[in-house]
């Protein structure tokens, strides 16, 4: 890739990429919002139990690691997610210091009840599949992108 000299950015606002996905961000969980109040889960919540319908027990570390959240973020979201009775915690056998959480009978029956989440969302964003795709794997790459840049 060519680097790009300083003269060829446009200074404004509204050219910031930085800006493009902020509101696109603030705009796709204010998407969710109504269709999440439904079902008494905030975004974040949501996402942990996603993670936990598609893989199952996992630790505190791996969903943290998973949806890039620090446990001083992902710890009271669990606690949360418990006191509503969707997960349980656990020490793990022969390692007490990891953390298992797992999804009750309610949180299993919680993904019935949320199945029609995506549906609603996509139809929102008015992508069809293959922009949809394209478009998650750009961000996907922009994210791998900007972190191996962190280091």
């Amino acid at each position: 890739m060519t680097a790009m000299r300083a003269d060829e950015f446009s200074q404004g606002l509204d050219d910031q990429l930085c800006l493009a996905l902020y509101l696109a961000s603030r705009a796709m969980t204010a998407t969710y919002r109504p269709v999440l109040d439904e079902l008494k889960l905030t975004y974040p919540q949501y996402l942990v139990l996603m993670l936990l319908w598609e893989q199952g027990t996992s630790s505190v570390g791996e969903i943290g690691a998973r949806l890039h959240l620090e446990s001083n973020t992902l710890s009271p979201l669990v606690k949360r997610l418990e006191a509503l009775e969707l997960v349980t915690r656990s020490r793990r056998a022969g390692d007490e210091r990891t953390v298992d959480v797992q999804l009750t009978r309610q949180g299993k029956a919680m993904r019935r009840r949320a199945a029609g989440v995506p549906a609603q969302i996509c139809e929102a964003t008015e992508l069809d599949a293959a922009n949809r795709a394209r478009l998650i794997k750009k961000l996907r790459r922009l994210t791998e992108d900007l972190e191996k840049k962190q280091g």
